[in-house]
């Protein structure tokens, strides 16, 4: 039971040791790795764990649910457990030369394990409080992370993004009021144990509808998602990915726990819905990504497109699509975000990521090139990489389904992504002009060997990932199928959880 606390107390530590030593900043980088190491092995532990013995439940304080407070490990959020830990270690690698000193020396490894620690939580808790309160921790230091360096821009994003996700924890919260006296209790396998018994489910609709305005927001969806591009591409590119790997897509995870285990009694109605919200997610995002021309304002767009995929998978409603959106989350959270460290490397090294001022980035770098080019093509779903078996499996369950509008526009809006990555190739990587209008091209900017591979060997790690996911996918989705299957029939995990016989 150790093993399921892990991923909360490591980076509890790791901040509190980084508190500690706040005067020595070599001291908070060599915490830094050894946490986000620690929480990566402990999340893989705990998969194996999940994977051999079946979901596993921990009651704080002895007091058994519904009472107390739960922490539960089924195979879907095991799995994500050990996507933050990859992304995690990752990006804290990277960290090492990609953030600069000075937002190091005011609490970036601090408020990067507090980040940690609430992404973990959300994923772990058995209930809708706790999930709320683990919510709160990942805004309070995402906000921080996003004006740390205080520039114009920043602030400006910060103040969206900030207002937004306040406005989502006022839905969230009020949805729990709501919730909590029909049925006097939060407990997620309670909750799903007795709303099966309702027969008015008036209040438990309107709940219903504050958890979807609330988790919409979080998670970007249409017409939400004006706060995330307006935001994310403003803070230094390694938190940006941190960001784009895990915060929405705890949103996603929260839709899909809840929506299919709580608010099942509707799907005549949420079906329709939530259709209609991934085709207009999707393609909101992508067109708004098409007409970008700076590259992390481009990729902050597509976060919005790829998250309507995952919630295509909801909308559809079976194991085979829950599988394929689960599928596409692990494999869109490591594809974007080493893309996104590949802009910090050219940020670095060329001092902007706008279109227009790049070029010859193949001559200059051509390992770059390629890391670049496989999660570029992994991200528009190209064969044989992850993104393709994860766009295969949602598409094909759409079909199998009859859902064929839906699938026609994934189908679309794979194609635009196809478009829009290949815009950056051309112009980024393989047009070679030497001048900017009248203006030469900016200098390139050398950088010292260490800073050289803190900046492509968590990115090569991410693209190699990618990569496998493809090459195994037919292990990958076997973890996805049994994940999918438990969250289609959550019969197991509410006898679990309450010790029903």
């Amino acid at each position: 039971m150790t093993l399921m606390i892990l991923p909360i107390l490591l980076p509890l530590a790791g901040a509190a040791l980084s508190t500690l030593f706040r005067r020595s900043l070599a001291m908070q980088k060599i915490i830094a790795v050894l946490v986000s190491a620690a929480i990566l092995l402990s999340s893989a532990l705990l998969l194996r764990l999940v994977l051999a013995e079946g979901m596993q439940v921990m009651y704080i304080g002895a007091w058994e649910a519904p009472f107390g407070i739960s922490f539960i490990a089924d195979t879907f959020s095991a799995l994500m457990l050990l996507l933050t830990g990859v992304l995690g270690f990752t990006v804290t690698i990277y960290s090492l030369s990609g953030i600069d000193k000075m937002r190091q020396c005011y609490g970036y490894f601090r408020l990067l394990h507090i980040l940690l620690m609430g992404v973990s939580g959300a994923f772990l808790t058995g209930d809708l409080f706790n999930l709320y309160v683990w919510f709160e921790v990942m805004l309070i230091a995402s906000f921080v992370l996003m004006v740390l360096g205080n520039e114009r821009a920043q602030l400006e994003g910060a103040v969206k993004y900030v207002v937004m996700n306040l406005l989502a924890s006022v839905f969230f919260l009020i949805g729990i009021g709501v919730l909590y006296g029909k049925t006097g209790t939060l407990n997620f396998a309670d909750l799903a144990f007795k709303l099966s018994t309702v027969t008015d489910h008036s209040l438990v609709n309107v709940s219903a509808v504050l958890f979807l305005l609330a988790f919409g927001i979080k998670s970007a969806l249409f017409p939400f998602f004006f706060w995330l591009p307006d935001s994310y591409h403003v803070p230094p590119p390694a938190i940006t990915a941190i960001f784009s790997g895990l915060l929405t897509k705890v949103g996603v995870y929260a839709l899909l726990r809840t929506f299919s285990l709580i608010f099942v009694h509707d799907q005549e109605f949420t079906q329709p819905v939530f259709l209609a919200l991934a085709g207009l997610t999707m393609l909101t995002g992508v067109l708004g990504a098409v007409a970008q021309n700076e590259m992390r304002r481009l990729l902050s767009f597509h976060i919005v497109s790829q998250i309507g995929y995952a919630i295509m998978g909801l909308a559809i409603f079976n194991a085979a699509a829950f599988s394929g959106a689960i599928y596409f989350i692990v494999h869109v959270a490591i594809a974007k975000a080493a893309l996104f460290l590949i802009t910090g490397y050219i940020l670095a090294t060329r001092g902007s990521t706008k279109l227009k001022e790049l070029g010859g980035l193949l001559r200059y770098s051509p390992f770059l090139s390629i890391l670049f080019f496989l999660s570029a093509m992994s991200l528009a779903g190209m064969p044989p990489l992850s993104g393709f078996f994860a766009k295969f499996a949602l598409v094909k369950a759409g079909f199998e389904a009859g859902q064929h509008l839906i699938s026609a526009v994934a189908l679309a809006v794979g194609m635009l992504t196809l478009f829009s990555m290949t815009k950056i190739w051309g112009e980024a990587f393989w047009n070679e002009r030497s001048v900017v209008g009248d203006a030469p091209r900016p200098a390139i900017t050398p950088l010292t060997r260490f800073e050289h591979s803190m900046y492509l060997f968590p990115t090569l790690v991410l693209v190699a990932l990618t990569v496998l996911m493809g090459i195994g996918a037919e292990a990958v989705f076997e973890i996805t199928d049994r994940a999918a299957a438990e969250l289609f029939n959550p019969t197991t995990y509410i006898s679990t959880v309450l010790g029903i016989e």
